[in-house]
């Protein structure tokens, strides 16, 4: 007696169950080849953007002169750093992100706005000032904010955040350029 093949919904529908788990399987293991997590659908390598400017501005308290070199730092959003960089997973970073979770991604991209609200106003602020102590006050005020702020950002890539508000509002960026503009 010969084995009767299954009916063709029951296989099929086991077949569409194994090919949404393959799928899954492959999925996950791309993004992890490629430094993407798997639930959040962001890469940290973005956060390289920011790290840049940070460590400009911490030059600037011993070496002044490195205030030139952050000036030339210039914002970036998520696809424009990967369309830039030579990060080999960089097609597949943007079109994860431009899939990745909603809520995910706005807490992702509000804490992204602040870094680069506070840098593009620092940036203005170290432009516009003549004087040394000036650009080194605004520096280290700059990275005490920016730092906990790529924290908060890496811990939302790495699905580890608390959802807490620990991003500076407007005001204090504001602030920040009428303090330059008085120094």
């Amino acid at each position: 007696m010969t084995a009767q093949p299954m009916s063709k919904p029951v296989m099929e529908s086991k077949s569409a169950a194994d090919r949404v788990a393959v799928d899954e399987a492959a999925r996950r293991a791309a993004f992890a080849a490629m430094n993407i997590n798997p639930d959040t659908w962001l890469a940290t390598d973005y956060l390289n953007h920011f790290n840049e400017a940070i460590m400009l501005l911490e030059m600037i308290p011993e070496l002044p002169e490195c205030a030139e070199d952050f000036l030339s730092w210039q914002p970036l959003s998520y696809a424009e750093h990967f369309v830039h960089s030579n990060f080999k997973g960089r097609d597949l970073a943007i079109a994860a992100y431009n899939q990745a979770p909603s809520a995910i991604r706005a807490r992702f991209d509000e804490v992204c706005r602040t870094m680069t609200s506070i840098l593009v106003a620092i940036r203005e602020a170290v432009e516009q000032s003549n004087r040394d102590a000036t650009k080194m006050r605004l520096a280290e005020q700059a990275v005490s904010w920016l730092k906990p702020l790529v924290g908060k950002a890496g811990g939302i890539i790495n699905g580890t955040d608390a959802q807490s508000d620990t991003a500076r509002p407007q005001s204090d960026v504001d602030r920040i350029m009428s303090n330059s503009r008085t120094a």
